[in-house]
């Protein structure tokens, strides 16, 4: 080993001559050989350090040349994925506060609905029954928005009751209650109702045409019904019948246009 050290230090030279016998040295940059440490004794085990330093080196495998450009596009690729993932946790956090923020406005608006539409629910309940009452109530206060709403009535001379306990004209006369105080805080310009008089007797029926008469001068009411009454309180009909031929056939009247001599 020392041999085979002083063979290679001949191969060194401080400064590289461009005409020199033998096999050209190999140059060093100035002040590195002055900087190496000075060793006086050769170790023992340099030999076996060197064969271990060897096998390490054997078992990295092959250089990959392309390796540094391999890392150069895997980095540039890891980057622009980073700054789309910051770009959507940005967005996704932007979304967030829109959300909470609408969930705020939704909360308050909804409420402020709630309250109107239950006054107006009361008053037409009692005009609708002839006396009672009733009122809307949230499901779950604490959380109004999703928890649903329950109604809760109590009919002339009867106590309190949920609406499921109601018979079949009751129930409809509550939900007709409940339309009309929707339409009456906010109407819109027409409405479609199919039968909801069919489970009504005749006094029900004429409080059911009184307030469908206020409400008609902001919304256009499109009312499907087999009552006679209900009928006659209308601007215009619309009927359904068979011909001869066994096929349907549609008739019209305005009742404005109608005189004696018409129904003669």
């Amino acid at each position: 080993m020392q041999q085979r050290i002083e063979d290679d230090f001949g191969l060194v030279s401080y400064e590289y001559e461009q005409k020199m016998d033998g096999p050209n040295p190999l140059p060093f940059d100035d002040g590195i050989i002055e900087n190496l440490p000075l060793v006086k004794e050769i170790s023992a085990t340099l030999q076996d350090d060197i064969k271990h330093y060897k096998t390490l080196i054997r078992r990295i495998g092959a250089v990959n040349p392309d390796a540094q450009q391999e890392y150069l596009e895997v980095k540039e690729r890891f980057e622009f994925l980073t700054q789309q993932i910051d770009d959507l946790e940005k967005a996704s956090k932007d979304l967030q506060e829109v959300i909470d923020e609408l969930d705020v406005l939704m909360e308050r608006d909804f409420i402020k609905t709630f309250k109107a539409v239950n006054t107006e629910f009361k008053e037409y309940f009692t005009r609708l029954f002839n006396g009672g009452e009733a009122q809307l109530v949230f499901s779950d206060e604490e959380d109004p928005v999703e928890g649903g709403v329950d109604i809760e009535a109590r009919l002339p001379g009867r106590r309190s009751q949920g609406l499921s306990l109601l018979s079949g004209g009751e129930r409809s006369l509550t939900a007709v209650a409940l339309i009309f105080a929707l339409l009456k805080v906010s109407p819109t310009p027409f409405c479609i109702l199919d039968e909801v008089d069919a489970m009504l007797d005749e006094s029900n029926v004429g409080r059911f045409i009184d307030l469908l008469q206020d409400l008609s001068s902001k919304t256009q009411f499109v009312i499907i019904t087999h009552n006679r009454n209900t009928v006659q309180a209308a601007d215009v009909i619309y009927g359904v019948t068979m011909g001869r031929d066994s096929t349907s056939q549609m008739i019209s009247l305005k009742l404005e246009e109608v005189d004696e001599n018409y129904v003669k």
